[in-house]
């Protein structure tokens, strides 16, 4: 194997990765706060409609600013995924018969926030990143 160059931290790959370790890691962080298994099963169960609102999101966002579309901004990227993920999250949670409790949704849309944003957020301190 030849050597290609740096690896390429600012690509849209990276970005849904790190997207998505951000979704199962919520997912995680609420079932181990109620102490409910820990089997991958059960994290699935949790994490897949919120990591489908995602897909949505980065769908609707590369269609929308396909020109000028970089997956490591705030806004729009980091804003669109976010108000997906919720939304698109609790719409598949309420049609699948999961709980959908005002608390759930006021903590889930700060966590995910706080995930989904802070990650982009921090990405712009770092120099190999921007």
């Amino acid at each position: 194997m030849s050597y290609s160059g740096p690896v390429k931290f600012r690509s849209p790959a990276v970005a849904a990765v790190l997207d998505l370790v951000m979704i199962v890691l919520f997912a995680a962080i609420g079932r181990r706060s109620h102490d409910e298994a820990t089997a991958l099963s059960g994290l699935f169960h949790t994490a897949w409609p919120f990591v489908v609102g995602a897909a949505v999101g980065w769908i609707a966002t590369f269609a929308l600013y396909r020109n000028k579309f970089d997956a490591f901004l705030v806004l729009p990227t980091g804003i669109l995924v976010w108000v997906t993920t919720v939304v698109g999250g609790m719409i598949l949670r309420t049609a699948t018969g999961q709980g959908t409790a005002t608390a759930f949704i006021i903590v889930a849309t700060i966590s995910t926030a706080v995930l989904l944003l802070g990650w982009r957020a921090i990405a712009r301190f770092i120099p190999s990143v921007r």
